[in-house]
């Protein structure tokens, strides 16, 4: 049985439902049919299904090694494939995450980060806190120093409405746009579990020319696995052009 074709059948068909229960925990998740958490346990659930997978397939394809025909092998081979492509892509993940630093606000100015507005009563009291602590500040330094304040030649005017024209390219839902206080507040939503991070831009006037800061917080998570300096990164790259 532990070898049979029916066996392999389940090997192929439990990497295609651990596929899918990757898929579906994020993306049901992503259109609020469940919490997040909820979306996490999939994530789990699936990484596990697909171990199994893989160490049974492994372990057939030892044993059926020069023994039966090349197509009752068939599905252990692709169910062993797909079950580690996906435990291969998670690990990467996790990899990634141990890599980089537990902190989920990154800002273009660590002295004088900017502040938040409308969106602190959008967030609500159950998100991270808004505190930009000492202890971000050196792991961001260390993390990302290549995200700082952008400085253009553009006037004030111009710069403004380059950002609000950036961020609805890249996608970002405006909350607040402030000429008088040179602020834009947005949201932006991850593709994978629908993530909610909250960016605010600060546009000031310097030397005929401006200063552009940007600051994006996670509402959720200890770890942002490098997201708001990708996105802080996308945007001044997409400003600059």
């Amino acid at each position: 049985m532990f070898m049979s074709s029916r066996a392999s059948r389940f090997v192929f068909a439990g990497a295609c439902v651990a596929v899918l229960m990757l898929l579906v925990g994020a993306l049901g998740s992503r259109y609020g049919l469940w919490p997040f958490l909820v979306g996490f346990y999939f994530l789990f659930a699936g990484i596990l299904v697909a171990l199994i997978c893989a160490i049974w397939g492994i372990a057939a394809l030892v044993f059926l090694r020069g023994k039966g025909r090349i197509e009752a092998r068939a599905p252990f081979v692709y169910g062993t494939i797909l079950s580690a492509l996906v435990l291969a892509i998670m690990f990467v993940q996790f990899l990634d995450a141990s890599r980089l630093p537990a902190i989920h606000d990154i800002s273009t100015d660590s002295v004088d980060p900017p502040e938040f507005d409308r969106l602190i009563a959008v967030r609500g009291t159950t998100s991270n806190d808004l505190t930009y602590t000492d202890a971000e500040r050196q792991q961001q330094a260390m993390a990302y120093p290549e995200i700082k304040t952008m400085r253009t030649r553009r006037d004030l005017s111009e710069s403004f409405d380059r950002v609000l024209v950036v961020a609805k390219t890249l996608g970002w839902e405006i909350v607040n746009s402030d000429r008088r206080s040179g602020i834009v507040e947005s949201t932006a939503t991850t593709f994978w579990f629908g993530f909610k991070d909250d960016v605010v831009i600060r546009i000031r006037e310097e030397n005929g020319g401006t200063l552009i800061d940007l600051r994006s917080v996670s509402r959720v998570g200890m770890s942002d696995l490098g997201a708001n300096a990708e996105r802080i990164a996308r945007f001044l790259a997409e400003f600059g052009r």
